[in-house]
């Protein structure tokens, strides 16, 4: 079921790309330090958009490895905190 939802997106983002490529004929010249591209309106924004989501997608990555390793340290230091409770109540008792 979320196969058939993956493949019904990713074709309607190709039929899309592919219009929006059509509608967008003009020429435009890029330049990227050392090299001089020519390309279609439609594919140089289409380009954009997908660098764009994949540098956002590794920013993403970057933040919830971040979190998870928080995640980690936090549920350490509540083991020694319990550990350290556990060590009181025994010398109490």
């Amino acid at each position: 079921m979320v196969r058939k939802k993956f493949l019904t997106v990713l074709v309607l983002v190709m039929l899309t790309a592919l219009v929006f490529t059509a509608l967008n004929p003009q020429s435009v010249e890029l330049e990227l330090a050392f090299v001089q591209l020519h390309l279609r309106l439609g594919v140089a924004l289409i380009i954009a958009l997908a660098l764009g989501l994949l540098l956002g997608i590794f920013i993403k990555g970057l933040w919830v490895t971040e979190l998870l390793s928080e995640r980690g340290r936090l549920r350490r230091a509540l083991k020694a905190a319990e550990a350290q409770v556990r060590t009181l109540a025994d010398k109490q008792s």
